[in-house]
């Protein structure tokens, strides 16, 4: 099954929709579904809805392996279910979409221009868990403000680092250091980060390969060298704040790098929908983000 899933990852066209909203973002995804927080009362409430929401997503009739490769999940999402199934097999079997989870525990204070990962402890027990829930790979963010070298070698080196250590556990590793659309020197972040991806690739062993999650560039195709590189299986690009139009008009400039789209995927969805309104809608978004990843 993983040689079908990297094959599938690898040479299908389509785009990774973002499910992995953690304990910080969820209220935010909840109330831009139309849930405020006064609808539930504690953490596990709150997790509860949001798998709600993303189960009607995952079931709508327009989220299917036609035109979406992955879904990256969170931890509590890969261990519920999905009409009666456990949900990276529910995505698997009868959707045809690949799962990855995310593994990363939010980021530490602001230092030399970047957010490096907190630790990720338990991350040994956690790969282990994923396996046995038939996970293909994971994903970890980081984020870099400020165009500072050391930074930004730091940000990478822990990428690079955590990645190999998820190769080793048996998983993909889709590394994401994500440049701030709204830095002012975001141009200069991406030469330098680039750079830096080059040299930590070379790393790798001979028949070891990671993903690449970045924020959509500033120069149009200044990510095909990543595209093309032997060692990258898939470049994938997050929509980072941009509103859904804005992020798929910017994608579709980057020939080879496909969607890892979050809200830009939920734009416009709502709890308050009928199920034909709210597929209608999704459907609408899946289009645009597919177009935009198959360019």
């Amino acid at each position: 099954m993983k040689n079908q899933q990297k094959e599938r990852i690898r040479k299908g066209g389509g785009f990774i929709a973002a499910l992995d909203q953690s304990g910080g973002s969820t209220p935010k995804a909840l109330a831009g579904y139309g849930i405020k927080e006064d609808a539930y009362s504690n953490e596990e409430e709150m997790f509860d809805l949001v798998h709600g929401m993303r189960s009607r997503i995952m079931t709508s009739p327009s989220f299917t392996g036609d035109k979406i490769l992955g879904v990256i999940l969170f931890e509590k999402t890969m261990d519920r279910e999905v009409e009666g199934m456990m949900t990276p097999d529910y995505l698997w079997e009868k959707k045809g979409i690949v799962s990855f989870l995310k593994v990363d525990k939010g980021m530490e204070d602001l230092s030399e221009g970047v957010q490096l990962m907190k630790p990720i402890p338990g991350l040994e027990e956690m790969l282990q868990r994923a396996q046995k829930r038939n996970i293909f790979g994971t994903k970890m963010r980081s984020v870099i403000k400020e165009a500072n070298a050391t930074g930004i070698e730091k940000i990478v080196s822990q990428q690079f680092e955590y990645g190999k250590e998820i190769l080793d556990g048996g998983l993909m590793p889709i590394l994401e250091p994500e440049i701030d659309i709204h830095s002012p020197d975001k141009e200069e972040s991406e030469k330098l980060l680039k750079e830096e991806i080059l040299k930590y690739l070379n790393t790798l062993g001979e028949d070891q390969m990671i993903m690449l999650k970045l924020s959509i560039p500033s120069e149009e195709g200044f990510y095909s060298e990543l595209v093309n590189h032997p060692k990258v299986l898939r470049v994938v690009a997050l929509s980072g704040g941009y509103s859904r139009d804005e992020a798929v008009e910017l994608l579709a400039k980057n020939p080879g790098v496909i969607a890892s789209f979050s809200r830009a995927l939920l734009e416009g969805l709502s709890v308050e929908q009928s199920d034909e309104i709210f597929d209608l809608v999704l459907r609408e978004s899946i289009d645009k983000i597919y177009q935009a990843s198959i360019q």
